[in-house]
């Protein structure tokens, strides 16, 4: 297949772009390298370097690469910046998607693979959460986002449109050669990482009072590379299907004091922490029920273990700062 990964110089869709080739596919990054690199782009992947705000742009590529598929990763993702400006994640997260999807129309593009969030569902009345239940957000990330999911849910039933949306849980650890590398870092596990290579005098713990075992956040993390082949797998899954929603973890929840724990095995090194005050719009508890993309297309997490999936971006993290 040929395929259009926007936001494929990032953690995620550069994950799933070496993903594809590997799989012997052709892919095209669109990514306008707001945070990210143009050297994060992996070899034999044609990029475009672009905006998906820029409609003539992302139109001009659909039109002259004739994608048999688009998988959609650009997005700003920080759920605490979102609780500050707000408007600048509608503006990049929905009204660009909405560009995007014009374009798609207007070239004759009608397959979609959605890069959606579990922040969808807000705090959750039961656990683990399935794909039915209520979505409520409580921060404008989340909301940027459901907003896409409610577009393409109009987009499928007046055109025809096929998408899946895949709402991710919390996405970590690395392939050979690739990992994460936001700039700023905000994600826990690297965050981790820095302290246990010395890079960061502590990791930041925010919220202690929350009504899990030890006070702290509870968190579903899923393996990268587990992400990246249940994005094959769902754009495959739309020759038989128009609409697809999924949830993508692995079932297990970890408290943050779980994951430093998990950090200092993999690492053998200590790791200082400074307790903070909650921050606005963090559920205490958010862990998936992934048994519908299991039963449906045959998924199966290769890693479901944190200290499998810490070890991997430990590996990673050493070479990148080596």
């Amino acid at each position: 297949m040929n395929i259009l990964v926007t936001g494929g110089a990032g953690y995620i869709g550069g994950t799933v772009s070496r993903f594809l080739l590997a799989e012997g596919h052709k892919v095209t990054v669109y990514d306008n390298l707001c945070h990210s690199r143009r050297e994060a782009v992996g070899h034999g992947v044609h990029f475009v370097e672009g905006d998906l705000a820029d409609r003539s742009r992302i139109e001009a590529t659909l039109r002259e690469g004739r994608f048999d598929g688009v998988m959609h990763f650009a997005a700003l993702i920080e759920a605490g910046e979102s609780m500050k400006v707000p408007e600048i994640y509608f503006h990049n997260n929905t009204m660009a998607t909405l560009t995007l999807l014009e374009a798609m129309l207007a070239t004759g593009h009608d397959r979609l693979v959605f890069s959606s969030t579990a922040a969808c569902y807000g705090e959750p009345e039961t656990t683990p959460i399935t794909e039915d239940a209520r979505l409520l957000p409580t921060n404008a990330y989340g909301e940027s986002k459901l907003l896409v999911e409610q577009m393409l849910t109009w987009i499928n039933r007046i055109h025809g449109f096929r998408y899946a949306s895949l709402r991710y849980f919390n996405v970590a650890g690395a392939i050979e050669g690739y990992g994460e590398a936001h700039e700023p870092e905000s994600h826990l596990i690297p965050l981790i990482l820095d302290v246990a290579m010395g890079r960061r005098a502590n990791i930041k713990v925010f919220g202690q009072d929350y009504p899990t075992k030890d006070g702290t956040c509870v968190r579903d993390y899923i393996h990268v590379s587990d992400l990246a082949e249940a994005h094959f797998l769902a754009l495959g899954a739309l020759d038989r299907s128009s609409r697809l929603i999924y949830n993508l973890g692995n079932g297990q929840g970890f408290t943050v004091r779980e994951v430093i724990e998990s950090a200092q095995r993999v690492t053998g090194r200590p790791i200082a922490v400074e307790e903070c005050e909650r921050r606005p719009g963090d559920p205490a508890v958010l862990v998936a029920s992934s048994e519908k993309i299991k039963t449906e297309l045959g998924w199966q997490p290769k890693f479901p273990e944190l200290d499998q999936i810490v070890a991997s971006a430990w590996d990673w993290h050493q070479r990148r700062y080596a």
